[in-house]
């Protein structure tokens, strides 16, 4: 139990390089409360949209894929996911997966621990294809495809380069040289050291 939750950790990187799972294992950790854009989008699906989004396979509906075509042909989407992101990460008690968090947010009177997952194309197909149960090959196809999509919309809506400008990031995480368990250890460990600082 961590008593003072004036901080955040925001985790960012390539789709597939482990995010959600090492985002998870501090959220257990440290007993705070973990989002994703994902939820987010569910949560305006519903408020704006009057969705049905109580289901935990609803990204597998017909509605869900419904909704995505909307959110595709409209970028004022992504924008309200980031908006609401940044509001609930600004309250601390937080950690966020996010694609492009951390180079919107910027708050001196909490502290923001942002991490950058990097991780080799092959390797993170790999990933993709053991969790999912697709061929190495389909698994590399999205994962490239992903890759040119998140740097072509990120550069549209705000002018930033994803990926390749990381300076706005604390620590960068090579997923190609250590395990997913070192990698969750070694940020447990920052993350420990970030809350020992903070003034009760």
């Amino acid at each position: 139990m961590v008593a003072n939750k004036l901080f955040s950790i925001v985790i960012s990187g390539w789709p597939a390089v482990g995010k959600t799972t090492i985002a998870c294992k501090l959220a257990e950790e440290f007993d705070i409360v973990m989002y994703n854009g994902g939820d987010i989008l569910k949560m305006l699906a519903e408020e704006e949209k009057g969705y049905s989004v109580k289901r935990d396979d609803w990204w597998d509906t017909t509605e869900a894929k419904k909704f995505m075509e909307e959110r595709k042909s409209d970028p004022s989407f992504d924008k309200k996911v980031d908006d609401r992101l940044i509001q609930i990460v600004k309250k601390g008690g937080t950690v966020i997966t996010s694609y492009t968090l951390p180079w919107l947010v910027v708050d001196e009177s909490i502290i923001i621990i942002k991490f950058w997952l990097r991780g080799s194309p092959e390797n993170r197909a790999k990933r993709m294809a053991n969790r999912d149960g697709i061929s190495f090959a389909e698994a590399k196809r999205i994962t490239k495809m992903r890759d040119e999509e998140n740097k072509r919309i990120y550069y549209r809506l705000y002018g930033f380069r994803f990926g390749e400008d990381l300076t706005v990031f604390d620590y960068v995480l090579n997923t190609d040289r250590l395990s997913l368990d070192s990698l969750i250890e070694i940020s447990k460990l920052i993350v420990r050291r970030h809350i020992d600082i903070i003034p009760p």
